[in-house]
């Protein structure tokens, strides 16, 4: 089979298209025959070493396909089955082929497909723990969501408007806008022609929101927590504009704010959670609840270039691969 290879960290160019040998299933695993995959910022993460990984590696932890065999004690899923995950445990995504913990497989519901699979299951679990879970939002709570026309914003839009919160939604374009717009944003900010601080304070009279979602990171982080209302949380769930300096705790202590650094993983650590989570996206997708966005699709030998894509931060919705 195909797959990118990794042999050291460092820009795109160290994505490599090669011949490996094919995958075998263990015990608890199953061999799943890749159809689509997903590209995420923790795949950028992986590449350029910010999550250190025993190397040469196959990075990618999201994709869906057809179950083509099992290891011994499989119960979870069949031959034939149509699936989809999203899991750090499943390493290894960006290939034709690959062996995936069979607990971490989630069925994809009828009339639906791997491209939608791959599109929803890490972006939409995160956006769900994000709203839910991390910061359960209420009616009528004000919330900020950075980087609003990306794959995790226009989904954690549409989200937090079905939980009856109102939504800033910060974009770099007008473009962007009128997607997060369209995701049901009550207000867009177009950070590259205004202040987000100051247009979030007048729009809230001063008080602040009750939470941000900022993937951003570096760039964002400080205006973000002046943003905040009295006992407002920062949920600072990713870092596409670098990693955040170190920052005292009691940076905190004016108006008694939270910050929190989530990631899926411990929303997803067990099975019955990650079909809670899984189940609720795919339901919503299936129904047309829940609007998915493919902002572009590369052959799996074009690894490369995707992340460029992504990494320019120009994207919106979700880029895949297709072996």
């Amino acid at each position: 089979m195909k797959a990118i290879i990794m042999e050291t960290t460092g820009g795109p160019e160290v994505l490599k298209h090669q011949e490996c040998p094919d995958p075998i299933p263990s015990n608890g695993q199953a061999l799943v025959k890749l159809e689509a995959i997903g590209v995420n910022f923790t795949d950028v993460y992986s590449r350029t070493g910010i999550y250190p990984l025993n190397l040469p590696t196959t990075i990618g932890v999201e994709a869906a396909g057809v179950v083509v065999s099992l290891g011994e004690g499989v119960t979870e899923v069949k031959e034939g089955d149509l699936v989809a995950y999203a899991d750090t445990k499943a390493m290894g995504a960006y290939a034709e082929q690959s062996v995936v913990p069979a607990d971490r497989l989630v069925k994809m519901p009828a009339g639906t497909s791997a491209q939608l699979g791959a599109t929803a299951m890490l972006q939409g679990m995160t956006a769900h723990y994000l709203c839910h879970s991390t910061f359960p939002l209420k009616e009528n709570d004000m919330a900020l969501v950075h980087a609003g026309a990306g794959g995790v914003g226009l989904l954690l839009i549409q989200m937090c408007k079905r939980l009856g919160a109102h939504v800033f939604a910060t974009v770099s374009t007008d473009e962007k806008a009128e997607l997060a717009s369209a995701a049901g944003a009550d207000q867009t900010i177009i950070y590259t022609q205004e202040d987000f601080e100051e247009k979030i304070m007048k729009a809230t009279d001063g008080q602040g929101v009750q939470v941000v979602y900022d993937s951003v990171g570096k760039d964002t982080f400080d205006k973000s927590l002046n943003c905040l209302a009295r006992l407002g949380y920062l949920v600072l769930y990713g870092q596409s504009s670098g990693v955040v300096s170190p920052v005292p705790p009691t940076i905190l202590a004016n108006k008694s704010r939270f910050l929190t650094r989530p990631g899926l993983g411990d929303y997803t650590a067990t099975r019955g959670e990650l079909l809670h989570r899984a189940g609720d996206v795919l339901t919503w997708v299936q129904s047309g609840e829940l609007r998915l966005r493919i902002g572009g699709t590369f052959p799996l030998a074009d690894a490369a270039q995707a992340h460029r894509e992504l990494e320019s931060r120009k994207t919106t919705g979700k880029l895949l691969l297709i072996p």
